[in-house]
């Protein structure tokens, strides 16, 4: 924990309307300001005890109040310097250890989730049992999507007309397993808009929700083979479609002590750099865009989506209220702090439902799955979809 950036806080309190944890229960120790506070008792000597531990656990990290903070405080450095403390001095209790350890020793890594694959229909039902031995896992049940058939990437996808760019694709690793459709959309929007699109073999995770929870090492760890992969591809962009994964690889100079060779960019932001050339066939359909933290606070990209959905023939864009407060997916947020997590779902969902749209496009999967098991708990189905995914329908004239 970092003083100077602990002490750059004047507690001014701007903050504090933005912080979902606030709003649910209105609780100073749940704000951002609150916990600076904590964190500067921690850093004169006081030891993390379960209570400071909680409250930082409590955090989802969404970054909302860096946007609003008027002082320029870099509470996401704050808080990640935080979580590798309390990973290292906190004890936790044994059913919440074990927990943890099934989550970041199955979800970095895809060829351990692609086991699970075959059980996803049996997921739903047995949320109930396994919620009696622990919520957590209870939460990860319900969330799981179902994943019809995997779909192998090529190795290059080639550009369609003239040549634009080259450039790389992160495949990741729940991205990759559970929505194996985005990927493959995403590499078809980037060769209609002219890119050779080169697709490494030996991906996995970018390291982000480990660097989110705390764990320092399996995080550097992760973001190495992700950067020894791409600079051996030889590109000089990599395109991120997970906007939790795109935050953390252009912190990779950071994590790393080194910048990587290559810049990281999300689609949005990519193809709104690029331009278009290729043709958008007409798309009836009313849309709500659901801003992801990491791809609005994080990352600052807020109009790129929103251009290029509106720049598709008969889509109509409909806003959601409170759209810069978290759905409560946050990485790992919805498994390890399920009650939390699901009344802020509840309470994106019925954001959602007010704007009466019939799809719901968001650009990170962990908001995907939380916003359409909230919408299904409130009994209001809606179609979610990729931005890519909507894109990819246009420009190839097909129905999503």
């Amino acid at each position: 924990m970092d003083p100077e950036l602990i002490n750059d806080c004047v507690h001014c309190g701007f903050c504090l309307p933005t912080c979902p944890t606030y709003a649910l229960w209105g609780e100073e120790m749940d704000s951002p300001r609150g916990r600076i506070h904590l964190m500067k008792q921690h850093v004169e000597g006081t030891p993390i005890t379960p209570e400071m531990a909680g409250h930082f656990d409590a955090c989802l990290g969404c970054m909302a109040c860096v946007t609003a903070c008027p002082s320029g405080v870099q509470y996401d450095r704050l808080i990640e310097q935080t979580r590798v403390v309390i990973e290292r001095e906190h004890v936790r209790e044994p059913e919440d250890r074990a927990v943890r350890e099934i989550v970041f020793s199955l979800f970095p890594y895809p060829r351990r989730l692609r086991l699970l694959r075959p059980t996803m229909w049996l997921a739903g039902r047995m949320a109930p049992f396994l919620s009696r031995v622990h919520p957590g896992l209870g939460s990860m049940a319900r969330l799981a999507p179902r994943v019809e058939h995997r779909q192998r990437m090529p190795r290059v996808v080639r550009a369609r007309g003239e040549r634009r760019a080259v450039v790389g694709m992160l495949t990741g690793c729940v991205q990759g397993e559970f929505f194996p459709q985005v990927n493959a959309a995403t590499a078809r929007v980037l060769a209609l808009e002219g890119c050779d699109v080169v697709i490494p073999r030996g991906q996995g995770c970018c390291g982000a929700l480990s660097v989110h929870a705390g764990r320092a090492e399996q995080a550097r760890r992760l973001a190495r083979r992700t950067v020894r992969t791409f600079e051996k591809a030889g590109v000089d962009t990599v395109v991120v479609n997970a906007a939790g994964c795109g935050s953390s690889m252009k912190e990779y100079a950071e994590l790393l002590g080194r910048e990587p060779r290559f810049k990281v960019a999300d689609l949005s932001e990519y193809l709104a750099e690029l331009g278009p050339v290729a043709t958008r066939h007409p798309l009836p359909l009313t849309v709500a865009y659901h801003d992801a933290c990491h791809l609005a606070h994080a990352q600052g990209i807020r109009d790129q989506p929103r251009e290029l959905l509106r720049g598709i023939p008969g889509l109509e864009l409909r806003e959601i209220p409170e759209s810069a407060v978290c759905c409560g997916s946050a990485g790992t947020y919805n498994i390890l702090q399920p009650q939390a997590a699901h009344d802020l779902g509840d309470r994106k969902a019925r954001a959602v439902g007010t704007t009466g749209a019939g799809l719901l496009v968001s650009a990170n999967p962990g908001c995907t799955m939380q916003i359409a098991s909230a919408m299904r708990r409130a009994g209001e189905e809606i179609r979610v979809a990729h931005t890519a995914e909507v894109l990819d329908a246009s420009l190839r004239g097909v129905r999503l």
